[in-house]
């Protein structure tokens, strides 16, 4: 108490100086609701507030503090006086113990899911909120001084979509986008090659074998302990991109690929699964199918993550799963790198390529015996006819002949 009422003595001059130069400003006025803008950050939350307003309240930046917390130093603002107009700028961190340092409140809501999760189930927000207020050191009994307030709010839904990815080998980690409002950080999938998932996946250059069993873990990062991770969709693209090429479903909520095996999905703050590796058939003339996953990813609050997941064993839930559209509008999912599969090695196709030369050898071998065939045999038939004519016509004419002389005769 002591230290903050002399840290706001030593500050007497200052403040009068920076007094003078408000009189002359032009936002030297009444206070407005316009006089706060609020910036609602993937990582922090930050608040500005024209300076000029609060002089003219009979107030000062070490007068005005977060939800109250005058004697929090964390909880009052920082003024900026090289900006035109002249701001206080406060700055918090959106984790859970940043926000409540000073009192703020976080809020979940559950709404009706929309979008790529329309289908599926509800989504939820969460809402931090809270609010600038001005100390008056003169009050006692009554004051002449209005109290100033700004009140702020921002709204991040769970529901967790990006739009930039950024490729390697064996995964992948996306920074999130501000206008996204996403509520956390960063999301990344691993590719590993042990059901521990302790081995990193190493994909050789040859490609891997096919049937090879291939573990997936999608992770969130700097998040509260109070939100998991649910997948609602995994699929493998052609192309490194989730749009406008071939894919293959290996899950769309409870139908999934017959070899597709599910791990955790939203009872943690990683979900996992596993598939055996395949090839695309569009890739038969080639020596390696390439191809890339894809997962559609949210968060959940831990208390109601059960809730918003499907119930496989419900019928009417599968019939609509069924008649969902599993084409993905948006490039907002987090992806993996290159997943190289052999479709055939070197000496298969040496040998295969061999036996191929050696069948059509002898295939035409024999359709040349059989063109001879038939013209040999073409030629003993005209043969047998030709002989056959020559026998029996002569005797046809003949016994005309002696019909003919006989008749004559009588």
């Amino acid at each position: 108490m002591w230290r903050a009422l002399m840290y706001q003595l030593a500050l007497i001059p200052l403040v009068q100086a920076q007094n003078d130069y408000c009189r002359t400003h032009r936002t030297f006025r009444e206070p407005a609701n316009t006089d706060i803008n609020v910036y609602c950050g993937t990582n922090s939350m930050e608040l500005h507030i024209l300076l000029c307003p609060v002089y003219f309240g009979g107030y000062n930046e070490t007068l005005m503090s977060l939800n109250a917390q005058y004697f929090k130093g964390e909880c009052r603002g920082t003024p900026d006086w090289t900006v035109d107009p002249p701001i206080l700028k406060y700055n918090f961190s959106i984790t859970e113990e940043a926000v409540s340092a000073c009192n703020n409140k976080i809020k979940i809501t559950q709404e009706v899911g929309s979008g790529l999760f329309a289908d599926f189930s509800s989504v939820q927000f969460v809402n931090i909120s809270g609010m600038i207020n001005s100390l008056d050191p003169s009050a006692g009994t009554i004051t002449y001084r209005q109290e100033m307030i700004y009140k702020f709010s921002c709204r991040y839904p769970l529901q967790y979509l990006v739009n930039n990815t950024e490729m390697t080998v064996s995964g992948v980690s996306l920074a999130v986008k501000d206008s996204n409002g996403s509520f956390i950080s960063t999301l990344s999938m691993m590719l590993y090659s042990d059901r521990f998932y302790t081995t990193q996946l190493k994909v050789p250059e040859v490609g891997l074998t096919l049937k090879t069993r291939i573990f997936v873990e999608v992770k969130a990062t700097n998040l509260t302990g109070r939100f998991n991770v649910l997948l609602d969709r995994c699929y493998a693209t052609t192309s490194p991109y989730p749009v406008n090429s071939t894919y293959y479903d290996l899950f769309v909520g409870c139908n999934r690929d017959g070899q597709t095996v599910m791990g955790v999905n939203g009872q943690q703050q990683e979900a996992r699964f596993s598939f055996e590796a395949f090839r695309f058939v569009q890739h038969k003339n080639r020596t390696l199918s390439t191809f890339y996953l894809h997962c559609s990813t949210r968060l959940c609050e831990r208390s109601v993550c059960t809730s918003l997941q499907q119930n496989c064993t419900d019928i009417s839930s599968r019939r609509k799963r069924e008649i969902q559209d599993t084409s993905v509008t948006d490039t907002a999912t987090v992806s993996s790198g290159p997943i190289r599969t052999q479709v055939d090695n070197g000496d298969t196709v040496g040998i295969v390529s061999e036996v191929s030369e050696q069948l059509s050898g002898k295939h035409r071998s024999l359709q040349g015996v059989a063109i001879a065939a038939g013209i040999v045999g073409a030629l003993c038939i005209a043969m047998v006819a030709f002989i056959a004519y020559w026998i029996i016509v002569p005797r046809t004419i003949g016994a005309t002949e002696k019909r003919m002389l006989f008749t004559t005769k009588e």
